[in-house]
């Protein structure tokens, strides 16, 4: 019966309701009123551990069949919660929380996290906290609290006195209750400032370190933090810089692999699905019919904890690729600073490698390869690109898309000046423009655009691009 269960487990526990017997002068002085215990007979845990976690062969023919699925990404995505409208690369940041990175450990003792923190900020009404619920639901471990409800204190530990022995003991809190869970964190704008410094150190060296009334020690706390938050005037001001809005430090912020800005902008089409979309819930208490089957949160539970025992390693030519992007988004964070768009640091590429490796489990594969590091720089780019939506009239649609034939034009250039080759290939170009956030559209308008104004030319059947200038230098 012992070591079957730890802090933080949802558990059934039957046994015997018994009071604890007295002897002597100290039966005398308790008279009739006595302290009483549950003596336990068995322990039913809910929700098994990925570390503990065994399929049956039932299950297992299950999660074959559902791993062979090619869209199994998209799937597991509209999966979570199909009752919120949209959201669909938001509930991919999610999954991807839920699934983490591989832990590295050094031959020092050093760590490098493993597990994913996301921060989702956006206006009232967008679902945050509706989606918070639905991954502390079906998370494995996972601890539901709220900012204003939390002190420092509570979120690590706490020494308190012990009712019975007197003496001091330490008590965890909800980031140690966590541990080798996620810990969700609701109104995370809410929090005091002195309460909120108590995470930094949980987010990246992923312990809680106490010295406190005699008692020094360092507690675990491998846990994933998503967070939900307001801007800092309840709405998204246009008017102000994105640091002003968000309000939160930058030593708190690098420590997010992924701030996802949400915002409610009017646009007809979207509010007329949204509605419909929320009426048909409330009238049968059911999300509308899907194009494909929903995976039940019981085999997405098991399918995550079979498939986070891979460690997914990066191959040399897919490492040369990451340290470009790497270069390349510090280049684009420079020229974006002067507008207040955040910074980008080596955390940040350490966020890339983790959403990667995670992207790489749910394939089941033991190595990450280029398409993962594309969508995980896609969700990075687009994590911030609601802030550039506008809204939904003529002239700003084609604002818009003049301003992405523009960037895919810069994209396109700034790769034949670093090649130095008289053509390259379109093949060549997709990975980068889809990484920044862009879409094959944007590439295919640009493309037809510029090849009518003759700067560039497209040959063999459109597979390869020579710019005008160089051929006729050759």
């Amino acid at each position: 019966m012992t070591r079957q269960c730890a802090a933080g487990d949802t558990l059934t526990i039957s046994g015997v309701f018994l009071p604890i017997p007295y002897t002597g002068f100290q039966a005398l002085r308790a008279g009739l009123i006595t302290n009483t215990f549950l003596e336990a007979t068995s322990i039913q845990k809910h929700k098994k551990s990925s570390l503990d976690f065994t399929a049956t062969a039932e299950q297992r023919e299950e999660l074959d069949d559902l791993a062979e699925d090619p869209n199994i990404y998209e799937r597991m995505a509209k999966s979570i919660a199909p009752e919120i409208f949209g959201h669909e690369d938001v509930k991919k940041a999610l999954l991807l929380l839920m699934i983490g990175g591989a832990t590295r450990k050094m031959a020092d003792g050093m760590r490098i996290r493993g597990d994913i923190n996301v921060c989702l900020m956006g206006d009232p009404g967008v679902a945050k906290s509706q989606l918070l619920k639905y991954i502390a639901n079906v998370a494995p471990r996972a601890v539901y609290t709220t900012g204003k409800g939390s002190s420092g204190v509570g979120l690590t530990a706490a020494v308190v006195r012990d009712p019975v022995t007197g003496d001091l003991v330490l008590e965890g809190g909800a980031l140690v209750l966590a541990d080798m869970g996620i810990c969700c964190i609701d109104e995370f704008d809410k929090m005091q400032e002195g309460d909120r410094t108590a995470i930094h150190e949980v987010m990246e060296q992923q312990t809680v370190s106490i010295a406190k009334a005699g008692i020094t020690t360092t507690l675990n706390a491998r846990t994933s933090v998503l967070a939900a938050a307001n801007p800092a005037f309840s709405r998204y001001n246009k008017n102000k810089s994105v640091e002003e809005n968000i309000n939160l430090p930058a030593a708190l912020l690098s420590r997010f692999d992924l701030l996802w800005l949400i915002l409610d902008i009017p646009s007809h089409d979207n509010d007329k699905r949204l509605a419909e979309h929320v009426t048909y819930v409330h009238r049968f208490s059911t999300h509308p019919s899907l194009e494909f089957e929903a995976i039940s949160p019981q085999l997405m539970r098991a399918y995550i904890a079979d498939i986070t025992k891979i460690e997914p390693s990066v191959q040399p030519d897919v490492a040369e690729y990451i340290v470009d992007e790497y270069v390349a988004m510090r280049k684009e964070a420079q020229n974006n600073e002067a507008q207040g768009q955040g910074f980008t640091s080596a955390r940040t590429l350490l966020a890339i490698l983790r959403l990667s490796q995670a992207l790489a489990r749910i394939r089941r594969s033991e190595t990450v390869n280029r398409d993962d590091i594309v969508e995980a720089r896609r969700l990075m780019t687009l994590s911030k690109s609601s802030i550039l939506q506008t809204n939904d009239d003529e002239g700003d649609r084609i604002k818009a898309r003049g301003d992405a034939v523009s960037q895919v034009y810069a994209i396109i250039r700034e790769h034949c000046d670093r090649s130095k080759l008289p053509a390259v290939k379109i093949a060549d170009i997709v990975p980068k423009v889809i990484s920044r956030g862009l879409t094959q559209a944007n590439l295919d308008a640009c493309l037809d655009e510029y090849e009518q104004l003759d700067v560039w030319q497209l040959v063999n059947n459109r597979e390869m691009l020579r710019f005008v200038d160089d051929r006729e230098e050759d």
